[in-house]
């Protein structure tokens, strides 16, 4: 019997495989001394990630320019750097504390705190230096660099016009801070647009930025990114109730454990991914003007939320 693979697993394999071919050419070699920091960068970079930030940076640059762009998947690979950057030090022991990530032990189980610490440190660096070489116009890129840089930052920058947190570094705070107290609807919400769809939201902007988007598009981009970004840790949430540990490739149930503020600790499971559902059509309307141009993002973007693991 022969397999049929869908259209959207063939875009998702074809985006992974352009951005680990991007990261293999990025990342020192094994062989390259300082030898513990750079083996320690390729365990957690190559431990097995779906490359979704990367896929949907991808994608939008498709969707501007009618075709990949050259050079696109190294911008890609920066994210996924700073992505994996993120991990590293959110497992550490004075953080989240997890010793499994992507299936496998997680940088500090393996290679120690301080060799972890500067391993993730490590890759934000690479990730900078790889931003400044992008094959974009100068300007392109200086735009592209002050939006990761405040998508990834503690401060409140461009928002669909809450107000709320944007930067990953502050939404990892308001978590540390909201655990072990009842989660409120403001609280949860504050928490993963800025933890999680900070990055997501700005894998897409930068995408679109790198393939020339006009500055009016980009921000049907950023509303686009911030509702898929926020389906996208709403359904994170609820696998992390329902699913495994082996399924997972993380440790399951941890959020409850840690007394987290997630989605369904505030609406449930059911309301959770109705609303996650309802988020994805939100942000398909974004992208009204792109008509089949956008498919492909589409696709991604509908695959975050129907995800088993």
């Amino acid at each position: 019997m022969v397999q049929v693979i869908s259209p959207v697993i063939e875009l998702l394999k074809s985006g992974a495989a352009a951005t680990d071919a991007a990261l293999e050419r990025l990342l020192p070699g094994t062989e390259t001394a300082p030898h513990s920091i750079h083996r320690a960068m390729r365990h957690s970079v190559f431990a097995g990630g779906k490359r979704l930030r990367p896929i949907l940076c991808i994608e939008a640059a498709r969707m501007v320019a009618g075709t990949i762009p050259y050079g696109v998947a190294d911008l890609g690979s920066a994210i996924e750097m700073i992505h994996t950057y993120s991990l590293i030090h959110d497992d550490l022991p004075a953080l989240d504390n997890d010793d499994l990530r992507r299936g496998k032990p997680t940088s500090h189980v393996v290679f120690g705190e301080a060799i972890a610490i500067l391993t993730g440190d490590a890759l934000q660096t690479l990730a900078y230096e790889t931003l400044s070489h992008l094959a974009c116009p100068a300007e392109a890129t200086v735009q592209i660099v002050r939006e990761i840089a405040v998508a990834t930052g503690t401060g409140v920058g461009p928002t669909d016009g809450t107000g709320l947190p944007y930067g990953m570094i502050g939404g990892q705070v308001l978590d540390i801070e909201g655990e072990g107290s009842k989660p409120t609807v403001d609280q949860v919400d504050r928490i993963h647009r800025a933890k999680t769809g900070a990055l997501i939201t700005v894998s897409i902007v930068t995408g679109g930025i790198y393939a020339g988007v006009s500055t009016e598009t980009v921000e049907h981009l950023r509303r686009f990114g911030q509702r898929a970004g926020l389906a996208f840790q709403i359904v994170d949430d609820v696998l992390d109730m329902t699913q495994s540990s082996e399924d997972l490739g993380k440790t399951a149930g941890k959020d409850t454990a840690s007394d987290k503020a997630t989605w369904p600790a505030v609406f449930g499971i059911e309301a959770s991914l109705a609303q996650a559902d309802a988020l994805i059509e939100e942000a398909f309307a974004e992208l009204e003007s792109y008509g089949v141009a956008a498919e492909p993002l589409k696709a991604t973007a509908r695959y975050l939320v129907e995800r088993k693991t």
